[in-house]
């Protein structure tokens, strides 16, 4: 089994913080959806960062969204695997949510990939997304 694992940062300030990393450790924005880019989104959240993709430090992927309410620190990170088949990525999906809390299903998304969300029996939340 291969995947890439990234860094998914939930944040109050998500463009704030993606350009203080950007600029820190030098690198930049490589995409950016709202979730005003989703059909029957509230108006007082379309501004709203649903998913970022940063890339920092020579190539290193760092994903990042906006929160919805105080951020507690250490507490809003979650891990994103991304796989290229879906069996692959069922099956992390399913391991590891063994003893643990689905989130959000794996499910076809909107914008074309699977995606879906479990804590496992640790309490690590992870994002299972195709590519």
């Amino acid at each position: 089994m291969t995947a890439q694992l990234n860094a998914y940062i939930h944040s109050e300030e998500a463009r704030e913080q993606a350009a203080f990393y950007a600029q820190a450790l030098g690198g930049e924005i490589l995409s950016t959806m709202t979730y005003g880019q989703t059909p029957g989104t509230p108006e007082e959240i379309k501004d709203k960062v649903m998913h970022m993709v940063l890339s920092v430090a020579g190539g290193n992927i760092i994903f990042l969204s906006d929160s919805f309410g105080p951020s507690q620190r250490g507490r809003f990170i979650s891990l994103a695997l991304s796989y290229k088949k879906e069996e692959e990525a069922r099956q992390a999906f399913e391991n590891l949510s063994k003893d643990g809390t689905v989130k959000f299903p794996l499910e076809l998304q909107p914008w074309g990939a699977y995606y879906g969300e479990v804590e496992d029996k640790f309490g690590v939340n992870w994002q299972i997304v195709t590519s």
